[in-house]
């Protein structure tokens, strides 16, 4: 997702995370990170609200809406990566923002640092629109903390004018009739993700011999291997350089928005899947006005056209007969928009496997591209 699009390194965060426990303790009681956020009557609070996300992640016309609904002022920051928002956030103590919208895992760590509020669901009567598929996981299993805000699944999409082989899962990739035309996403963790699936292995393990075992199989693959291509990859397939590719659901409905014809396959090994959401953060300075914003993202109808505007999967079950009814064509809401049950319900996280595992996959993915 954003990023599902998880930059590896979180070793700078973790120090940054030991000094401020540190901190904490030398300041005496940080259980505050657990208890409900403040919320003063929002007749009382500055007509402001501080936004912490990426860049373009929230619709100009829903936050323009918003204000002019509201009168409250919205101040839109962006960060690069999920680990420059820890960052920032630790170094604030969560005080200098209302809401963030970040990946599950770095959300998952921030919780455990007391860095994010409860939500206060008396303020958020549209908290029962989220669809339960989407809460519970292990960044917030007790829902307290979180709105799911978009989910993505890396998936296969391939030109079905180019290949003349079946494609249904990982295990495709490495048939020798799709040499020098595949791209795949340049991520070490789903790349060797994938590749694990297809020996029966988690996404996460940690075990040295699957992983040796991985590094083996990838090297098989790297005739039928085109480019590597995080962020673009979906042009090579619009164009025709490339027959099949591995990229998030938003790359392939991008795809799609340009050729109706090709096909997006969720792999029968199992998919992976991630889930970005908004959360208040311990000290936030306006936090009703937060609590009115995530009300008013989940309005079916807004949160309909967010997703119509990011092309990510939808969090929200009120907003489905309106994603159905959207402007989008029809190959990009039943291929992209909706994942099939049966594989929701299976699929694996990414998390964060430790310092030295993260190495192992790194060097993997290293030597794979230099190989």
């Amino acid at each position: 997702m954003k990023r599902l699009k998880r930059g590896a390194s979180l070793i700078l965060a973790l120090l940054l995370s030991v000094l401020l426990f540190t901190g904490c303790a030398m300041n005496g009681d940080s259980s505050q990170g657990q208890n409900a956020a403040s919320s003063p009557d929002s007749s009382s609070e500055e007509k402001v609200l501080n936004i912490f996300t990426w860049a373009t992640y929230f619709p100009d016309d829903i936050l323009e809406e918003f204000t002019q609904q509201t009168g409250i002022k919205v101040q839109y920051s962006n960060f690069d990566s999920n680990e420059e928002m820890l960052m920032k956030l630790q170094a604030s103590n969560g005080s200098d923002y209302d809401i963030v919208l970040a990946s599950d895992y770095i959300i998952d760590m921030a919780r455990k640092q007391d860095l994010i509020a409860k939500l206060d669901k008396s303020q958020i009567p549209n908290f029962e629109n989220i669809n339960p598929d989407f809460q519970s996981k292990f960044y917030d299993e007790t829902n307290e903390y979180t709105i799911p805000y978009s989910a993505g699944v890396p998936v296969l999409i391939y030109n079905p004018d180019l290949v003349t082989v079946p494609i249904e899962g990982y295990e495709d990739l490495w048939n020798p009739a799709l040499k020098d035309s595949v791209v795949l996403m340049d991520d070490a963790r789903n790349v060797v993700g994938l590749t694990l699936k297809t020996m029966g292995e988690s996404l996460n393990t940690t075990d040295s011999d699957q992983l040796n075992q991985a590094k083996e199989k990838l090297m098989e693959l790297k005739p039928n291997i085109l480019a590597l291509d995080y962020n673009t990859s979906y042009q090579k397939i619009i164009n025709g350089e490339a027959s099949v590719g591995y990229m998030f659901t938003s790359q392939a409905a991008t795809a799609l928005l340009e050729n109706e014809n090709l096909k997006v396959v969720y792999p029968k090994e199992g998919i992976g899947f991630g889930i970005d959401s908004c959360f208040i953060p311990v000290n936030a300075p306006h936090p009703s006005n937060a609590h009115e914003f995530l009300n008013f993202i989940l309005d079916p109808e807004r949160s309909a056209h967010i997703s119509e505007q990011t092309l990510y999967i939808n969090c929200n079950q009120a907003a489905t007969p309106y994603v159905e009814q959207s402007n989008l064509p029809d190959s990009v809401k039943e291929q992209v928009l909706t994942i099939p049950e049966d594989l929701l319900k299976g699929a694996e996280f990414i998390q964060d496997i430790g310092t030295d595992a993260s190495e192992l996959y790194q060097n993997i993915w290293t030597e794979f591209k230099q190989g």
